[in-house]
Formats: C-alpha cells, sequence, structure tokens
C-alpha cells in the first residue's frame, strides 16, 4: 500500500505510536487521516501539529467506533487504511482484579473485531481494504509480569490471522503491528514488564513509523520493527520447553523468585 493519497484511521492518535504513525502518514500525503483517541485533548494536539483530524473515541464501546467509521467515510469518503492502535497495558498476574481482565481484552482484542465487524462489508462491497492492528511482540512471544497483557495481545495476533485467512480473497489486507519496547507513556512506568520488553533497548516511535511505512507498501502480515523478535519466534517453536525455561530464567532474573 502506498499511503499517498489514501483516507486513514488512527486510533490511539493522541499519543505514542499513534502519534507518531498520524505525522508519518500526512507526512507521506495522505488524503485524510483521523487521530482517534479517548484522550480528546492529546487527539486535538496531534491534530494541531500534523493537520490531521482529532475525534473522541472509546474503542472499548463498540457504538464508538461504528459512530467513528460513519463520521470518517461520510466526511471524507471510503477508509483505505483502519490502524486499530489503542491499547491498554495492565494485568500484572494472577492477583489481577477481574476488571482489569475485562478492560484489556475490551480493548486489546474487542475493538479490532468491532472495526473488523463495521468495515469488513465495506471492503467487501468496494473490493478491498486495509487494517493495521496494533499487537505487540508481547502477542507472539508473551510478556513477562504482563498476564493480561500478553495474553489479550495473543488474541490480537489471532484474530488478525482469522481476518487475513478469512478475507484475503475478497482484496481485505491485514498487518499486524508487533514492536517491543517503544517510548511511550505505556512504558514510561519503567516496571518489570517494561524492563524485560527492552532487553534488545527503547525504540523511538518516530522510527518504529518508518517500519510500519515500509511494511505496508510491502503488506506484509507480521510488521517487526525490532527485527529479533523473527529470530525468537523462530526459537520459541524450535523448541518450546527450552524458550519456557529461558523465559523463566528471564524473569527470575529480573523479579526474584516470587
Amino acid at each position: 500500500m502506498d499511503i499517498k493519497g489514501k483516507t486513514i484511521v488512527v486510533t490511539g492518535g493522541g499519543s505514542g505510536i499513534g502519534r507518531a504513525l498520524a505525522g508519518r502518514f500526512m507526512a507521506e500525503g495522505a488524503n485524510y487521516v483521523m487521530a482517534a483517541d479517548l484522550n480528546l485533548k492529546g487527539a486535538e494536539a496531534t491534530a494541531k501539529e500534523f493537520g490531521c483530524e482529532a475525534m473522541k473515541v472509546d474503542v472499548s464501546n463498540e457504538s464508538d467506533i461504528k459512530t467513528l467509521i460513519e463520521h470518517v467515510e461520510d466526511t471524507a469518503g471510503p477508509i483505505e487504511l483502519f490502524c486499530s492502535n489503542a491499547g491498554i497495558g495492565m494485568g500484572r498476574d494472577l492477583n489481577t482484579p477481574n476488571e482489569e481482565w475485562q478492560m484489556s481484552w475490551d480493548v486489546n482484542v474487542m475493538a479490532h473485531v468491532y472495526a473488523a465487524r463495521h468495515l469488513v462489508p465495506r471492503y467487501v462491497e468496494r473490493g478491498g481494504g486495509y487494517f493495521m492492528n496494533t499487537s505487540s511482540a508481547a502477542g507472539l512471544l508473551n510478556q513477562i509480569a504482563g498476564a493480561a497483557y500478553g495474553v489479550t495481545k495473543h488474541a490480537a495476533v489471532g484474530f488478525g490471522e482469522w481476518l487475513a485467512l478469512t478475507y484475503a480473497h475478497k482484496g481485505i489486507k491485514v498487518s499486524m503491528l508487533c514492536p517491543q519496547a517503544v517510548r511511550t507513556p505505556m512504558t514510561a512506568q519503567g516496571n518489570s514488564s517494561t524492563q524485560a520488553a527492552s532487553v534488545d533497548g527503547m525504540m523511538e516511535p518516530e522510527t518504529l513509523a518508518d517500519a510500519v511505512v515500509e511494511g505496508l507498501r510491502n503488506e506484509s502480515f507480521l510488521i517487526l520493527p525490532h527485527p529479533e523478535v523473527l529470530e525468537y519466534m523462530r526459537r520459541k517453536t524450535t523448541d518450546y520447553d527450552r524458550w519456557i525455561g529461558g523465559m523463566n530464567r528471564l524473569q527470575n532474573r529480573l523479579l526474584g523468585d516470587d
């Protein structure tokens, strides 16, 4: 996909990865970019800086995503790329409250489902369209000290796979963005989960945006801004038991035997 001239939606567009994507897409010559975020002030700051649009959207609410899609298509024309990027990092372990598990599920998984539910029929009718869903390397490799995050990001990858294999013949493209640690408000906490994710360094969102543009140009299912992740995936699938042992040792090194 060439970004130039495209109509694009980016959720989580008020900060971090979403903000960087909105700015990069505008710089690449997108016709229209909507930065949608629960934090309207953040989205408006993105819009003011890069010349795109802003809208308050709670991605855990299906009606909000439906309204977002209808608004953009009514005012700017058919959406050609929907970046379901908003995410939430919570849910450390077995003691995590059920409410945090549910919120993680709603934001990290169901938001992708809602976007597809309301866009796929439009894409099919038009002969195609593109979804780029942000998961995480945690969706491929899991997350130390991040039970709900790792599990829901795995589910996000699984849904992206299903979406791609089900609708490829209808012209629908899917990419999963799976970075390791990126300098965002989520990683600013500096907790043990962030320490584990940043073993290969902390990437700037603008650098990640470079990888996204390239991945979209190649229409790659997996967009891996940290190339090490591919090798980690290979090690995992080659010898699952060895991989689990190594991850356990890494956890104990970071957290102690708790």
